[in-house]
């Protein structure tokens, strides 16, 4: 299919914050594990036809049963051991996909809230201009601090976003992005950073506030109110 879109979740981090012995991917939200709701999405959009987990990997098995097979995620076509840091983990991913892969999405797998609607609209982005991030504008002052933490100028807001994923890409050019940034050394914080360095303009679609990353204890209370909002709706 020329307009297909496979994904590449990135589930192999430590989440040393959240203070709990179960990678917090694994952790319940509601009645299920918090990767199974990004999964939901994925699983249930038409373009999609492939989707990769890259796990730790000494949690592949337990990602392949209590995940993958127990919620019976058909898309799923492999899990895959992670590297040290997160863009090693997203190569192992982009690796595995085949060459006729038109556009894949990379999206951390403790983002579990985002919805079908942004999807498809980063998908459509990402097919006119090859690149496509969800951002938020920060609802507070911004200031840059030196090493001292003294104000060292106030930012203006209205031209910095906070990114979200998932980042939805042509696939060929952020694979060639990537093997550029491995020749070269280069690291990143997400994947739009390789990509404006070695292909080029990443187009910014409006995020959403309830797509947030959960990294502590609390963010899990404020994605379980969240959840419970939308359930009232």
């Amino acid at each position: 299919m020329d307009d297909n879109l496979r994904v590449v979740i990135a589930a192999a981090g430590a989440g040393s914050r959240m203070g709990s012995k179960i990678n917090k991917q694994y952790l319940p939200l509601g009645s299920r594990p918090i990767l199974t709701y990004s999964l939901d999405v994925f699983e249930h959009f038409a373009a999609v036809d492939e989707i990769i987990i890259v796990a730790r990997p000494d949690e592949i098995e337990y990602c392949r049963q209590e995940i993958v097979n127990k919620f019976n995620y058909g898309k799923v076509s492999r899990i895959v051991p992670g590297g040290r840091e997160r863009q090693d983990s997203v190569w192992a991913g982009l690796e595995q996909l085949d060459k006729d892969t038109a556009y894949v999405a990379v999206h951390d797998g403790a983002r579990p809230l985002f919805t079908t609607g942004l999807l498809k609209e980063l998908l459509q982005e990402a097919k006119e201009w090859g690149a496509a991030i969800p951002g938020m504008y920060s609802r507070d002052t911004l200031k840059m601090v030196d090493r001292d933490n003294f104000v060292g100028k106030t930012l203006d807001r209205s031209s910095i976003i906070m990114v979200q994923t998932p980042q939805v890409f042509r696939f060929a050019e952020l694979y060639q992005a990537y093997e550029e940034a491995n020749i070269e050394n280069f690291r990143a914080t997400d994947d739009a950073s390789l990509f404006e360095k070695y292909i080029g303009r990443v187009k910014v679609v409006e995020g959403e506030y309830d797509n947030l990353k959960i990294t502590t204890p609390e963010d899990i209370v404020v994605a379980q109110c969240l959840l419970d909002g939308r359930r009232m709706v």
